[in-house]
């Protein structure tokens, strides 16, 4: 038994479903990332100290003698490969996430992202830093496409690959922020566990993996067991290199679909803040307009986004969160019966799913350029909270 912040509900249906793993998984609300932590700590008393940071990402910690005792132990254990990573399964749930093109990054935004906001805890870091703006929004997508791209690019999670270092920025940048929020009189750990705490660093990790399959399918792509058990794969490395505890990476999918079902089971109603993210998710393209074609463009841009939401995130959620209840929500079901019929085909016919993949490849790299806008994604902490 523990003490459980107030946005916890259900439990005694949770216990009943799930058992002893109900209250195991609770206990994560007040586990952090100490590693992490003691580096923001090390580097708040110092300077120079993300530059280390930069070095150590460049040339291996051994060419930082001077590097302090807290950024040594974080790369001890981001150096030390766990046994059970496979870089050939790595490999082709990369492969696999690129051959989703558009209707992967539909799903990351209209699902994935959509369900870590309507987590009436899980939520109020994004809500603290104050990046609601449109600016900001733009920019938060643009380094999230950035990322995923980095980490299912190949090579992406090796020691000298891309998707290595924006993961071991990003942990970083979760321990400033966690830090900036345990310092805050704001932040209340009763109504919400610790800020960014093991609990929802799973759900997160969940978001981009468990989540992601569910809504692929909801797009009509056929998923195997092995292909799925694959991008879980390369996502648990990715949990375990951004600080998730090993012990609750999820293996297969089963095993996160239990995950995903307990904590959904059990996080509460989405509320306004949930509201506010989702709204600024799918207005900034109009809030950043400039012409009137552009805001005409943007205005059924946004009712799509819309559309997508309620249908990837399901009525009940969509009817919590007061999203439009139009002909938009048709969108996913007409594109699923058209990749559906397509299926078959691209599974018989290699070539046909090379040009899957060299597609999906070719929109998530304009994709990202157009949205960083030529400026590199630096995943850097903030300095303050709004």
């Amino acid at each position: 038994m523990v003490n459980l912040p107030e946005r916890v509900v259900n439990m005694e249906a949770a216990r009943e479903q799930f058992g002893l793993r109900a209250d195991w998984l609770m206990s994560y609300f007040t586990r952090l990332d100490p590693l992490a932590d003691a580096v923001i700590e090390d580097f708040e008393s110092r300077r120079g100290g993300w530059k280390l940071l930069d070095r150590a990402l460049r040339d291996g910690i051994a060419a930082v003698p001077e590097a302090p005792e807290a950024l040594q132990a974080l790369f001890a254990q981001l150096d030390e490969v766990p046994r059970w990573v496979d870089w050939d399964r790595i490999e082709r749930a990369g492969r696999f996430f690129f051959r989703t093109g558009p209707a992967g990054g539909i799903v990351l935004g209209a699902k994935s992202l959509c369900y870590g906001y309507c987590s009436p805890g899980g939520n109020k870091p994004l809500i603290f830093t104050g990046k609601l703006l449109p600016q900001h929004v733009a920019r938060r997508l643009a380094e999230t496409g950035r990322f995923v791209v980095a980490t299912c690019s190949p090579g992406g999670l090796r020691r000298d690959g891309e998707g290595f270092a924006a993961t071991v920025r990003v942990r970083l940048m979760h321990a400033k922020v966690r830090r900036l929020l345990l310092r805050d009189p704001r932040w209340d750990s009763g109504r919400w566990g610790e800020p960014i705490n093991q609990h929802d660093m799973l759900g997160t990790s969940l978001l981009f993996s468990q989540s992601f399959l569910e809504g692929i399918r909801q797009f009509g792509f056929t998923v195997t067991r092995a292909e799925a058990d694959d991008y879980l794969h390369l996502w648990r490395y990715s949990g375990y290199l951004i600080g998730v505890a090993p012990e609750l990476l999820p293996v297969t999918e089963p095993d996160a679909d239990t995950f995903a079902d307990l904590i959904l089971m059990t996080q509460g109603a989405p509320d306004a803040d949930s509201r506010r993210l989702i709204d600024a998710l799918v207005h900034f393209p109009i809030d950043l307009a400039k012409t009137e074609a552009e805001r005409r463009a943007a205005r059924y841009r946004m009712a799509a986004g819309y559309g997508f939401c309620r249908y990837l995130l399901g009525d009940d959620l969509a009817d919590q969160l007061d999203l439009p209840r139009d002909g938009w929500r048709h969108l996913v079901p007409a594109c699923a019966g058209l990749i559906g019929r397509l299926e078959p085909f691209r599974r018989l016919v290699p070539p046909v799913e090379r040009l899957y993949r060299r597609s999906g490849e070719s929109y998530w790299d304009q994709t990202v350029t157009v949205g960083l806008e030529g400026i590199p994604a630096q995943f850097a902490p903030p300095m303050g909270l709004a």
